[in-house]
This record gives structure tokens, C-alpha cells and sequence, in this order.
């Protein structure tokens, strides 16, 4: 057993400072979670990457609001400057559902406690720490930070706000993953530049006086945003400016982006090039102990920690582009992959941990199929300016290769205390279909897929088609649901030849722009019609920074300016979700009630059929999204459904997911790591 000292953790307190022999610190960091010296956690991470700067870092994690904010002047004044992040959750994603509900636990302190965490925490830390020491820059990242940068709306107050910068009165802003530019200003300041002076650093947003000279620089392009006034204005003008954001975020040469807000300018610098893999490795094998802080230890666990104590990230970035998700305006649109000796390095270390008992929970990322995936030829994604790889269709330039992936699991595997490594991330199930992945080999994906389902799935294999509505999908940047039908096909397949017993977990979204009442029933029947009985289902959340939310507030598509319906109130939500509970009572006299009146006869009869012949199943269990069941006979069958079903169809599937849509969240929060 490997012996700890406090001083293999980076300070929290004046004693541990002392214990280093330090009589000053460079950069304080305040942060809303529990500090977890893991590179799961993006605090940790930026702890680490400044200390190998030769930086001496403390962090203080969860300072308290609510007494005389001793917790922001224990440490007193650094000698650089305060760094501040909300965690690695927003933190109104962290503290409310989608119906606005405070929620019962926060997965990132110890024993879940609920309290430790101010609503909109970077401004409130940064606020703080401006009022009481105002000559000391601030400097802001993490996710908050991150998809605020800009005038966005915020559902949590239903309002239009400022870039976070305006709000939070920070000196700067870092977005994205922050290794890169934090290297860039660390250099400068170890110089000598004064931090004022620092304003053309990539991947950072600063404001500068309207009647200011640009800062200069030769190889940017320039474009401006229409200002936070006029978006305050016009909801029209508002969207308009996020498709110039979205694309500029998401290009490998984008411009610098400039919008007026009151007296001032805000400008948004171009971002890094994607982390190379030399980059990428050096991240993660900065000096983590992978554990709390011991000050956690009477505490009880930190979930988040719990969840992700035993997996590997391999790599960041999602060429998904889905219009509801915040990865890829964060981690960015392309893919950079630790190489294959980091990762078995990294899973030498986990195995070799006190309490390891032979299992991985996950190797995977955002998304868990997408590793070592980039552009045959890069002079073509130099000049790509699409928000995504494979919406509408998977790309011709985009090597789609799983192999480095199954001869990663496999390597992974050899590991003599590894008894079994899991995919928990979930697969983009549409890239192993040959009939949307056309540029694949078929055997490959069939290769994956198997590999994937006999050595890496504990049970059930997770997927996310999130809708039936092939326009909802297309608004959503998903493919065709038909697709899911082909994917099941080949995932049954493979089920009845080797004889695995699995089941397949499909996940969904409710409320979605564009959704309407019929799409929701139509995927209620669907999915049942398939021997899914849903239990819980994501509502979606508007969070900043998303094609999905601009259309919520604004009610205009950014990229055509159409008007696009979006179900708004709780009515309409509520509505929308009833149909998938069609087994319950209270809901059947208003899904028939409303499915007359519809004229969708069709649709009832697969719904609540005369003979209901559904029954939940009274066996073991259920631990995921979906409750037991088992179809005794079949169904009536829809007009244009796909052909033949295969008999694993009709086998149970399973589903109770502890709160599918928060953990899905901290789950691709954690893979998103700050």
C-alpha cells in the first residue's frame, strides 16, 4: 500500500503552504467542487498543468458564501493571479433539473451533500474575490465559463445575459480545455508582461474599451457579432449571431470574434489548434494521486469520484455536432487521442491501486467510438467550417476506423490484474451501421460491435438515438431512426450467435425543439412496437451555447432563421411526456382522449390495444433506463415499419436508471473535464 503525505496534494490550507516551505503563491484556484486530484476533474487538471510551470498553486475548493468569506482570504494575495472555475458541471445544471427543481445531491461533494455550490459560481467566487482584493487579476475557465463567453440565454432566470465576463467582472476568460493558452499566459507573465497587457492570446476572451485600439494581430481574420443590446432587442438578432459562433468556435483557422456590450467591446480570440497527442499524453500523466483530498475523508464519498475512480479517458472532442449538446463548443469539434502507450500506462497505475478488483468501468470519452477518428486529408478540414462530421451524412474525408480501438481494448485486456474492462461512455451506434457509415468496412464494424459486446458490456449496451421523428432528428444533427432498426438488427445478430443474453439501452429525448405531441406518441408506439417499455426518459435542458437552446428562446433556427416550435410550458411538457407512461392508469383515458382527436387511430391501437398483452416481468432486478418487460404476443403492426423483426425483439429489456438524465450528464461532464 502506497503511503501518502498532505503534501502530495496541492495546498488547501495555510498549513499544507507551510508544509512546502512556501512563504507566497503564484496563482490561488477556487473552484465549486470537491478537489479530487484526478484528471478526470478538470480543477485538478489546472492545478497540475500550472504547477509544472513551476508555478506554486494552491486550491480552494468550495469556499464558503454564506459566513464572513474568510475561506477567500485565508490564503491572501498571489502573487499572478486568482483562478476561478464553477466546477466541472454548470453549476444550474449541478443544482436543478430541466423542470427548474432543486436537486436533492451534488455528485461532485463528498457524500453527495447538497448547499456547498452557489447558483452561478464563477461570477460569485469572482465577484468576491474582485471586491476584496481589486489590484489581483481574475482569471475564469471551466465549462461555465466556457459556454458563457458570449450573449446567451440563460433558462435558469429566463433571461438574456452579458458574456460572463461582464457579470463575473473577471479580468479574462479561458475557454475550452485550458492547457494551451494557460501555457501561453503563464510564459508571458514569467516575463514580466503585465497581465492588463495580455489580450491576443488564443483561445481567450478579454474586454477592452469601445474607443481602444485593437490589439493586434496580422494572422487573424476579424468579425463582428451584433451587440448585446440589439440582441436584447430582438430575439431574431440574437440568433443570428450564433451560427458566425458556433462555426468560428468549431474551425481550425477561425476569426477573431468581436461584440459591443455597453461602453465596452468584448473580443473572443481564435482557438488552439486540437491538442496534439505528445499534448494530450503529457495531461494526463501529470503527478494526480487519483484521489480526495484526505480533509474528505469523515466526509463520506464523492459520487462523481465513485463513478469515475476506475476508467480511462482516451480521448477529447466530438465530431457529433448534436444541436442539444455543449461538447464540441467546449472540447471542441475534433478529436485529439491519447496515444495507445498513455492509455495502458495510465491502466498499469489503475490497476495497480489498493482497492482495484480487476474491473475497469470505462474506457471511453465523450463519445466512446471516436478514438484515433480525424480527416484522411487535412487541408480539407483546414477549410471545414460544418458543425459536424457526420450530420447530415458521415463525412468522405473522416476516417471512421475502429480498428485502433479494438486492438486498444484488446491490449487493455492482456493487463494481468484486468479481469474485464467496460464501456460505459455508450457508442454512437449509427457509425457501425454499413448503410449509413458507407465508407466503412461492414466486417470492421462487425468486428467492433462484437468485440464490444462480448468482452465490454456488463449486461447492456447503451446507445442514444434520442428520437423516432426522422425532422426532430434532423434538427437534433442525429441520423434517421431507421438506423437504429439496422443497428439492432446486427446487434441481435451477434446476441443469438454467441449466445450473450444482452440487451440493448436506448436512450431519449422529450420537449425537444421542434417536437410536437404526434412525434412524441409516434416514438412511445415505436419504441414499444420494438419491446421497450420506458421508464425514464432526458427532458431537454437549454443550456448555453447550443443550437437547441437558441431555437428554445428565440424561436428561429440559426443557421436558416426559420421559425422552429419548441413545447415551452409546463403543460406542453408535460404532455409530451405522459405518452411515454402509456401503461400507467391515469395517463390512458387522456393518450386515447388525445390520439381521437389527433385522427391517429393507428398509433392507439399500438399504444393501448383492446387485448393489452404487456406484463411487467416479476425476475431479477432492473438497474438501467427501462423497466422489465416482455412482449406474449405481437402487436399490430404500423404502416411503413421496418421488415421483419428478429425474435430477440421480443425478449425483455431492461431499464431503471438512476436518474438517467443527471447521471448521463456527470457522466459526459466527466469525459469533459472541466
Amino acid at each position: 500500500m502506497q503511503e501518502r503525505r498532505l503534501s502530495d496534494w496541492l495546498p488547501t490550507t495555510n498549513k499544507e503552504v507551510k508544509i512546502r516551505g512556501w512563504e507566497e503563491l503564484d496563482v490561488i484556484l477556487f473552484s465549486g467542487d470537491a478537489y479530487v486530484d484526478h484528471p478526470s476533474f478538470g480543477p485538478a487538471v489546472i492545478g497540475r498543468i500550472l504547477e509544472s510551470y513551476g508555478l506554486r498553486v494552491a486550491i480552494v475548493p468550495q469556499p464558503s458564501v454564506n459566513d464572513n468569506l474568510q475561506d477567500f482570504e485565508k490564503l491572501g494575495r498571489p502573487k499572478l493571479f486568482f483562478a476561478v472555475t464553477g466546477g466541472c458541471m454548470d453549476p444550474m445544471v449541478s443544482n436543478y433539473t430541466a423542470s427548474k427543481k432543486r436537486r436533492d445531491k451534488d455528485a461532485y461533494t463528498p457524500n453527495g451533500d447538497k448547499g456547498f455550490r452557489p447558483d452561478y459560481a464563477t461570477s460569485v467566487y469572482s465577484k468576491i474575490l474582485k471586491e476584496k482584493f481589486p489590484e489581483t487579476p481574475v482569471l475564469i475557465g471551466g465549462i461555465e465559463a466556457s459556454l458563457r463567453r458570449v450573449t446567451h440565454y440563460d433558462y435558469w432566470s429566463d433571461k438574456l445575459l452579458p458574456s460572463i465576463l461582464e457579470t463575473s467582472k473577471a479580468d479574462m476568460l479561458v475557454y475550452g480545455m485550458g492547457e494551451q493558452p494557460l501555457r501561453e499566459i503563464v510564459e508571458l507573465l514569467q516575463k514580466g508582461v503585465p497581465f492588463e497587457s495580455i489580450k491576443t492570446i488564443k483561445q481567450t476572451a478579454v474586454f477592452i474599451d469601445k474607443n481602444e485600439d485593437l490589439p493586434k494581430n496580422k494572422n487573424w481574420e476579424d468579425v463582428e457579432i451584433n451587440s448585446h443590446e440589439a440582441c436584447l432587442k430582438d430575439k431574431k438578432t440574437f440568433a443570428s449571431n450564433f451560427k458566425v459562433i458556433e462555426q468560428e468556435s468549431n474551425k481550425l483557422f477561425a476569426k477573431r470574434i468581436f461584440q459591443n456590450i455597453g461602453n465596452r467591446r468584448l473580443i473572443i480570440n481564435p482557438p488552439f489548434p486540437t491538442m496534439t497527442e505528445d499534448e494530450i499524453d503529457a495531461s494526463f500523466e501529470l503527478p494526480y494521486t487519483r484521489l480526495p483530498h484526505p480533509k474528505y475523508n469523515k466526509r463520506g464519498p464523492i459520487p462523481a469520484y465513485e463513478m469515475i475512480k476506475f476508467s480511462i479517458n482516451i480521448h477529447r472532442g466530438c465530431f457529433g455536432g448534436c444541436s442539444f449538446c455543449t461538447i464540441s463548443a467546449h472540447q471542441g469539434k475534433f478529436i485529439a487521442s491519447r496515444s495507445q502507450e498513455s492509455i495502458l500506462k495510465e491502466v498499469d497505475t489503475v490497476a495497480n491501486m489498493d482497492d482495484f478488483k480487476g474491473y475497469l468501468s470505462d474506457i471511453g470519452g465523450p463519445s466512446a467510438n471516436m478514438y484515433k477518428m480525424k480527416g484522411k486529408v487535412q487541408s480539407i478540414c483546414d477549410k471545414c467550417v460544418a458543425p459536424s462530421c457526420i450530420s447530415p451524412v458521415i463525412c468522405s474525408n473522416l476516417d471512421t476506423s475502429h480498428k485502433p480501438l479494438t486492438k486498444l481494448y484488446q491490449a487493455v485486456d492482456k493487463h494481468p490484474k484486468v479481469k474485464k474492462s467496460f464501456i460505459g461512455s455508450g457508442i454512437r451506434h449509427d457509425m457501425l451501421v454499413p448503410e449509413f457509415n458507407k465508407n466503412a468496412d461492414p466486417k470492421e464494424l462487425d468486428d467492433y460491435t462484437e468485440e464490444v459486446m462480448t468482452n465490454h458490456v456488463s449486461g447492456r449496451l447503451k446507445v442514444a438515438p434520442e428520437h423516432t421523428s426522422d425532422p426532430v432528428l434532423k434538427l437534433m444533427r442525429k441520423p434517421s431512426f431507421k438506423y437504429f432498426h439496422k443497428f439492432k438488427d446486427r446487434f441481435d445478430n451477434i446476441n443469438i450467435r454467441k449466445k450473450l443474453n444482452l440487451q440493448l439501452i436506448p436512450y431519449f429525448i422529450s420537449n425537444h425543439p421542434a417536437c410536437e405531441v404526434e412525434d412524441m406518441a409516434n416514438l412511445a408506439a415505436e419504441t414499444k412496437d420494438m419491446g421497450f417499455q420506458l421508464e425514464q426518459v432526458q427532458g431537454f435542458t437549454p443550456t448555453p451555447m447550443t443550437v437547441a437552446t437558441v431555437i428554445y428562446y428565440s424561436g428561429y433556427h440559426p443557421y436558416t432563421m426559420k421559425p422552429t416550435k419548441t413545447p415551452k410550458t409546463k403543460k406542453e411538457k408535460d404532455e409530451q411526456h405522459r405518452f411515454f407512461f402509456w401503461y400507467k392508469k391515469e395517463n390512458k383515458a387522456w393518450i386515447k382522449n388525445t390520439l381521437t382527436n389527433l385522427g391517429r387511430g393507428d398509433l392507439l391501437n399500438v399504444l393501448l390495444p383492446e387485448n393489452n398483452s404487456w406484463r411487467k416481468n416479476k425476475g431479477g432486478k432492473t438497474r438501467n433506463t427501462f423497466d422489465e418487460t416482455i412482449t406474449e404476443s405481437k402487436e399490430p403492426r404500423r404502416k411503413n415499419r421496418s421488415k421483419k423483426r428478429n425474435s430477440s425483439q421480443n425478449e425483455s429489456h431492461s431499464s431503471k436508471n438512476k436518474k438517467r438524465g443527471d447521471s448521463k450528464k456527470y457522466r459526459s461532464v466527466m469525459k469533459k473535464r472541466r
